[in-house]
């Protein structure tokens, strides 16, 4: 698989990194042995990059048994999350960290949101204090406008920033995505197959089991998601017109990006693994992109959560 820059002066990493929140249990049980085979799938087919969270129920844990013997193989990225960036609790989590994946040391540390409750420049020092120990690589924010991203830039170098992108959420377009190709900050972005919407899978009336987060996105129902729905399949019937499927044409899109480093894309399987693995070849080209733009017809679908 193809390599890319993270960053202005960063490492090569893997030009679809592999999302662990899936094997978590985000989007329901998944048992613990068939998410090691779906991270050992990833490391078959070059998706090197791995990317998995404190608040992601157990990935940690599954990751960190699928790499045992393998950590070497591996560009590992982790997220501080929660709204409680004080320096003990920071220190805490990210030693569970090093703990549940089985390391002595993250090769990229995220904060995974804005803390109101923490000024920027205390998370900062925090997370710089563990740089300055050799457990930390490099730095990364995620869900960060401009603003929080050049105020964090006061106090360290940013090497990436992953935001929520894909072809149904484009607001970062006009903001976030600029401002990262100018500063030199690689993009990884998050959510490339917007939950789903653009997996193939989920039909109109649906339900979510319980254990499944996505029971709580209100884009997943009622006129919003028939017109996601109906965009999406049109999508589908373009890219399997050109030998392809949505996924892995929502997957190439999101590559097509010049500030776009590496697309995060989540699986439960190693069936799904190898087949986000094959967009990684596909380069679209203007033409197509003005062909799906067509397609969308200027459709965009908003981000709401029930309990927002």
């Amino acid at each position: 698989m193809d390599k890319r820059q993270l960053g202005k002066g960063g490492p090569e990493v893997s030009a679809i990194a592999f999302g662990a929140w899936p094997i978590g249990g985000g989007l329901g049980n998944v048992p613990e042995q068939q998410g090691i085979a779906a991270v050992e799938a990833a490391l078959e087919t070059g998706m090197t990059f791995i990317d998995t969270a404190e608040g992601y129920q157990s990935s940690e844990t599954v990751v960190g048994k699928a790499i045992a013997g393998r950590r070497e193989e591996v560009f590992l990225a982790t997220k501080l999350s929660g709204s409680d960036h004080s320096a003990a609790h920071t220190a805490s989590a990210f030693e569970n960290s090093l703990r549940a994946l089985g390391t002595d040391y993250i090769d990229l540390y995220q904060i995974h949101s804005p803390s109101p409750a923490w000024p920027i420049d205390e998370t900062m020092e925090n997370m710089l204090a563990l740089q300055m120990t050799g457990k930390v690589r490099y730095i990364g924010v995620s869900n960060f406008s401009p603003e929080q991203t050049a105020e964090a830039m006061q106090y360290g170098t940013i090497h990436s920033s992953q935001p929520r992108y894909n072809l149904m959420w484009r607001d970062l377009e006009d903001d976030v995505l600029p401002y990262c190709l100018q500063n030199g900050i690689g993009v990884i972005p998050h959510s490339v197959l917007s939950k789903g919407v653009l997996g193939g899978k989920h039909k109109p009336g649906h339900r979510f089991a319980q254990d499944d987060e996505r029971r709580l996105f209100n884009f997943f129902r009622g006129d919003v998601f028939e017109q996601a729905y109906a965009v999406a399949q049109s999508l589908d019937e373009w890219a399997r017109d050109n030998g392809r499927d949505i996924v892995q044409l929502a997957i190439a899109w999101v590559l097509a990006n010049p500030a776009v480093s590496s697309a995060l894309v989540g699986a439960k399987s190693p069936g799904q693994v190898h087949h986000n693995a094959k967009a990684a070849d596909w380069r679209l080209t203007p033409a197509d992109l003005q062909e799906i733009e067509t397609l969308m017809g200027g459709f965009r679908m908003p981000w709401v959560k029930d309990d927002e």
